[in-house]
Formats: C-alpha cells, structure tokens, sequence
C-alpha cells in the first residue's frame, strides 16, 4: 500500500486528490463501478441510480428547523455521486506516458464495487442548513477494500457529503464505458483546517445569469467550500428584487431583466444549501450604494460626481447613504424587514460591508456637513449598531469589512465576523489581536480579479503617467502564489482560534459571463485546499507545488467535466511524465 507522501515518486499523478485528505493510503487494485451500486444510509438501502431526495425523509439523522434537512443533503450528495462518476469524469490520458495503455484490463470488469455503506453516527444538529461556525463536525472517514466494499463514516451529514465527494475522485472514465478506480484499497482520515471556507461573487458589478451563479456554487461545493458570498449590490446596479422596495431593481439593475427576483434567489439559496453551501448575501453600505438614488436619490449623498468621482469614491459611480438621516433609517428597516427573513433559512450570516468609506461624501450629506472622523465616526458606529440589531433580531450574525473594526474602530459585536482583504498592516493579526474573528483574504494573494491591467479610460494629458495601465492589485494572482498564502502567518497560538476561515473573491470590473469560469477555476481551488487542509504540511513546511501541482491538474479536468471552463494548470507534456516541468535552480 502507498502513502500519499510517496505520490511522486511511487505513483501516477491522478491517484490524488484535491483538496488533500488529512491522511491518505492506496493501493494498486482496479475495481469498476455501476448504477445500481447499492448504497445505503444507516440502515435505509437505495442505489446510485434511483436515489432521490425524499429516499431518507424519515431517518432521524435528517431533523432541521430550516430550509434543509440533513437526510436531503446526503441524498443530494449521492445524487451527485451518480452523476460525476457516470457523466461528468474524464478519461486521464493526460496524466500517463503518451500512448501508452494504461486503462485495466476488460477482464478485470469482475472487481467491482458491492456496495457503498454510509453511516453517521451522531445526529446533525437542527439548524444543519444553517449552521453558526464551527457548529458542525465535517470530519470523514473513506474505507474502500479490494472485495469491493465501501464504508464512509462521519458525524454529520454534512461529512458524509464530502466523504463521497472524495470518493468521485477516485474514479475515472473507461474508454469503452463505465468508470473505475485503480487504487483500492483506499483508506482516507479528513476534516477541515477551517470552519469557514468561502468563494465571493460580484453579482452587482455584472450580471451573472442564475445558471452561472448555480455553476460556481456546484464547483465551489467540489472543492469542498461551505459558504458562497454573494455582494449582490454596488453603486453601480442593484440587481436584487426586494418587493417593499420594486424600483429598487427597476431603475437600479442595468436591465429590466437583469435582476434577481425573490424566486432566483430562493433557488440559488436552496440549491448551495443542498450541497452544504450557506449563501451569504451582502448589501454594502452606507457607501457603495449609489445605485439607490435611482429610486431614492433623498438617501444618497455624492451620487456620481463628475469627473472629479476619485475625490469621493473608490471607482466610479460615487455615492454613499446619507449618515444621520432618519429617512435613511426607516429605509433600512424596510430593506431589512423584506430581506433578513428570506435569508435566514438558509444561512446564520448577513454581510453588511462598510469599506472604502470616503469622508468627502459627507461634507456633501446635508444630514453630517462635515468629513471629520471625530464626527463621522459616532454617526457611523450609530448607523452600524441599528443595521445589527435588526440583524440579530432575526436570528443572524452580522459581517463587516475590516475597516469597521481597524479603520473606524467601532465597537462591534464578539458574533460579528470581520472580513480582511488589505495588506499594508497585518489585518488579521490586527483583528485577533482585538479578540474578533477574522476571515482571511489578502487581496495580493486571494483576488481573483487582479492582473487585468486597467479598466479605466486616461485622458491624453494624464496617460503616459499611468502606463503600463496596471490595475491597482497587479499582477495577477497565480495558483502557487495563492496557495502560498497562509492564513494564520504571524498569528500567535493562542489567537489562531479566531481565525475561523477565508473568503476568496472574483470582482467584476472586468469579469462577466463570458470569462467567469477561466478567471475563477482552477485558481480558487488553490485557496480551497489552503482552507480546508491548511497551508502546512504533516511536518510544519509550507506544502509542495510540486505535488500540488499534478493534483489540481486532476481537479482541473474534473472541473471540465463539469462543465466548467475551468483554464489549464500547464501543458500535458508537465503531467504525462510529472517530474519534467520541475525548476531546480533559484531564481537569479
């Protein structure tokens, strides 16, 4: 039997996984795999071919008060077990000397795999669809033996789910039909390094049609994410329907049709919850709200000041709510009231943003007069303690951007999550070090979006100044270099508790349907592995590309199988053989 740690050197690149297990054995076995594979989930018996949702309604391992229960999360999980073995795999051709055979035998198509027993030996908690961090033990176990039988064991249903998403990857395309695996017998211990792992969308800065929204949670999901961040407003659209409120979107949004409506964002809710995927929804403010005064411009300040806008905002179009106005905060109570409650079956967290907050717009808010952080800064923290409250009283816990905490220094909440992303001080250690808990994301390693170069037009008088047009975030953010990125860097041990996750994010200045795949996967899968098995390895050393790299190579072709166009980690050349794309001089 193999050691994962001997992958290299004893094994075939696609014998591993991704994100990589805690530990992790295989053998040399081939066993084939069918539809009508058995499977049963403590006690109760169905098949990979004819589970359904309801197959475990009665299993008193699926009690929940919210939209989900954990016997539909497991049905979902083996649902999705049939479909990626059977219809979304790949032949690995690219991981194998080239031509040569390396598929087993058609006389070997008598090993197969007998049955899959999933057992969850300890009941899920009742808000398993919407669980507080660190509320739910993800942990698995995955037992394959070479007659053929399969045992994944955990606490939750949610361990069970990414047992068997482990188990996909295990198997691969046979040219002539079916699929197999040539590596029982398998043994495989696992659990997250991080409670909180999330991929962030932009879905105010461009439109994303409901199926690509569906396609990132399904592939986040795979990579073993459990949060899905959605910044659904910005001042440049809002895309979200909220009925007290329907010029909100109907003179906001870009288009008519270019909006969420309550029912787009209960199926994009209900589906990640499914997968075990808690939709977090943010509506930033009090800035990056200008798209509020196309219904209310009474609540904005500083809407779309031109061409003087980077005196008042962070990116065109400027705007930020009104501070100290009463009709701001009957507003809120209404935007609030229409939304908070149609969030809250399905996640424990509400995001209400705060960066970027310009001080010039308020010498601009007829309600402040003044950009004085003595001033502001009591306005702010009033603002923010209403917004929470509300948000407390429907059974939520509030995020924030970190400048709410390390800018503004305003007294928040110990269930408040605060969310880093700048770089020049050390934000997460800056956060623990105040006793909050942080979500980790540097945007010089974890945005997605960077590299692009420039989306803004320079005037002749002023382009030359700004040449080679580089954005502000450059370069671009590549796999290695986001897997280098260790959350709990320069976190002393008796604060690293609280770092409790991280969020890797793609913004939309220069990203939309048409490239949202390739400038997502498989980059953030690095920042995935990062979260869910942490940056260091058994021995304390930052882990190796080197054997990361031929293993999210594999997650890259699952990834397309998919569905998702999902760009390439290098050449077939660097995988075929897995030793020649190797530098060993540094770099002078």
């Amino acid at each position: 039997m193999k050691f994962i740690s001997t992958l290299i050197a004893c094994a075939p690149a696609v014998s591993a996984l991704w994100p990589i297990p805690t530990t992790y054995t295989y053998g040399d076995s081939v066993l084939f795999i069918n539809k009508n594979t058995p499977v049963t989930y403590n006690g109760k018996q169905t098949s990979l071919a004819s589970v359904s949702t309801n197959s475990f309604a009665a299993t008193s391992y699926g009690s929940s008060n919210g939209s989900v229960t954990g016997a539909q999360i497991v049905a979902t999980a083996i649902q999705r077990t049939s479909q990626t073995i059977f219809n979304q795999n790949y032949v690995p051709w690219k991981f194998h000397p080239r031509n040569a055979d390396f598929e087993p035998s058609s006389n070997s198509t008598g090993n197969v795999i007998k049955s899959i027993k999933l057992v969850q030996n300890a009941s899920d908690p009742t808000d398993i669809g919407r669980p507080d961090v660190g509320d739910i033990d993800e942990s698995y176990t995955l037992d394959v033996t070479t007659d053929g039988s399969v045992v994944i064991s955990a606490k939750s249903s949610q361990g069970i789910a990414h047992g068997l998403t482990t188990f996909t990857q295990l198997f691969y395309q046979y040219s002539s039909g079916g699929a197999y695996t040539p590596l029982a017998p398998v043994s495989i211990t696992d659990a997250p390094k991080f409670a909180y792992r999330s991929l962030q969308m932009d879905t105010a800065r461009a439109f994303y049609p409901v199926p690509d929204v569906l396609r990132m949670i399904d592939a986040a999901a795979y990579n073993k994410f459990n949060h899905f961040h959605m910044h659904a407003t910005d001042s440049q659209s809002w895309p979200l329907e909220i009925p007290t409120y329907a010029n909100l979107s109907a003179l906001g949004a870009y288009r008519k049709d270019f909006v969420y409506s309550t029912s787009d964002l209960q199926q994009i809710q209900e589906y990640a919850a499914t997968l075990g995927v808690e939709v977090v929804i943010e509506i930033d403010s009090p800035g990056h709200s200008g798209s509020i005064s196309y219904s209310r411009p009474d609540l904005i300040t500083a809407f779309n000041i031109q061409p003087n806008w980077d005196s008042y905002a962070a990116e065109p179009p400027s705007g930020a709510l009104k501070l100290n106005s009463s009709a701001v905060y009957e507003f809120l109570e209404g935007l609030y009231g229409d939304l908070l409650p149609r969030v809250k079956p399905y996640t424990s967290y509400f995001h209400t943003g705060g960066d970027e907050i310009n001080v010039m717009d308020y010498l601009l808010d007829d309600t402040v007069r003044s950009d004085s952080d003595s001033v502001i800064q009591p306005l702010l923290q009033k603002f923010v303690d209403r917004n929470h409250a509300q948000i407390r009283a429907n059974g939520l816990h509030p995020v924030v951007w970190e400048e709410m905490l390390l800018t503004w220094n305003l007294t928040l909440g110990s269930d408040v999550l605060i969310q880093t992303w700048e770089s020049v001080t050390d934000s997460v250690a800056l956060t623990v070090s105040k006793g909050h808990k942080a979500l980790a994301g540097n945007y010089n390693y974890w945005y997605l979006d960077c590299g692009q170069g420039q989306w803004l037009d320079f005037y002749p008088n002023v382009s030359a100044s700004w040449w080679p047009y580089n954005d502000y975030c450059s370069p671009r953010k590549n796999w290695r270099l986001m897997y280098s990125y260790d959350p709990l860097a320069g976190i002393p041990a008796n604060e690293t508790h609280l770092v409790v996750g991280g969020v890797v994010a793609i913004w939309s200045e220069q990203t939309d349907a048409a490239n949202l795949d390739r400038m997502v996967w498989p980059r953030a899968g690095a920042a995935a592995e990062v979260l869910w098995s942490g940056a260091k390895d058994a021995s304390g050393q930052n882990r190796s590309q080197v054997t990361a790299s031929p293993r999210l190579a594999d997650m890259r072709e699952r990834l397309l199988a998919r569905g998702v166009q999902a760009e390439p980690v290098h050449m077939p050349f660097c995988t075929m053989d897995g030793t020649q794309c190797g530098e060993i001089h540094a770099n002078s």
